[in-house]
């Protein structure tokens, strides 16, 4: 009871002590990523099949990345496993939305209304399959991606960009494969009838999206750490750890 009572001691003062931007950043793109993930894209190659999910879901993984560096890869996973059931609690939410009789502004096409309307409940109200696989891989590509970015981390001995970079490519390209796999076998796959090869075509593809934006937005994800670590970002918590290692 001690030891419960301790841990969550230490997660109350890492949701004090984490950037509330980044918090809520880190949880838009979660419940972001998933509705966007109900349009597909339109490709002209029939093996390749991709959704607008991939748009945002790099924002979490950079989000990741920054908390990991700062905070270390339990933090980091205790922060988007509570990103994780805020998504669920707002799918929740539109699930309850899509059940109340009404009509949505976007429904109001001659002829068409009651067709339109029915489909935006649906897309708003979800499906358990969908919510589950999500989830599933979201929090499978979370551990995987938290884990190997602080072992990498500790491959260099000079903390500065390249160690920043290095560590959040790996991490970033091996987590979100593995959240593109997870969703695409869990849901494309068995509810979807896509074949193992577009299951695999679309992980890859998604993860060299995904990284590009990754790339793109490392310098910010470092200078974000070198800020946090000049203001001392976190000391409360980090000296409840050290005295608990004490």
């Amino acid at each position: 009871m001690s030891r419960i009572k301790r841990e969550m001691r230490e997660f109350g003062l890492l949701l004090r002590s984490t950037p509330s931007l980044l918090t809520s950043l880190f949880v838009i793109s979660l419940i972001a990523m998933n509705l966007l993930a109900n349009k597909s894209v339109t490709l002209p190659f029939d093996w390749l099949a991709l959704d607008c999910g991939i748009i945002v879901s790099w924002v979490a993984f950079l989000s990741m990345d920054i908390l990991t560096k700062h905070f270390g890869p339990k933090a980091a996973t205790e922060i988007s496993l509570l990103a994780a059931a805020v998504n669920l609690a707002v799918a929740l939410f539109f699930f309850l939305a899509s059940l109340i009789p009404g009509v949505w502004g976007e429904s109001y096409v001659e002829g068409s209304e009651a067709v339109i309307n029915t489909a935006l409940d649906r897309t708003f109200g979800g499906t358990w399959y969908v919510l589950l696989g999500s989830t599933t891989a979201f929090i499978v590509s979370a551990v995987i991606n938290n884990t190997l970015n602080y072992a990498v981390g500790k491959l260099f001995r000079k903390d500065g960009f390249l160690a920043y970079a290095c560590r959040t490519y790996i991490s970033t390209a091996v987590g979100q494969f593995a959240d593109n796999i997870v969703f695409a076998l869990i849901v494309s796959h068995v509810f979807f009838g896509w074949t193992l090869t577009q299951c695999v075509t679309c992980a890859a593809t998604g993860m060299v999206a995904e990284l590009l934006c990754e790339v793109a937005f490392s310098r910010l994800g470092y200078v974000t750490c070198k800020r946090w670590r000049e203001a001392d970002v976190g000391r409360e918590y980090f000296e409840y750890i050290r005295k608990r290692q004490e």
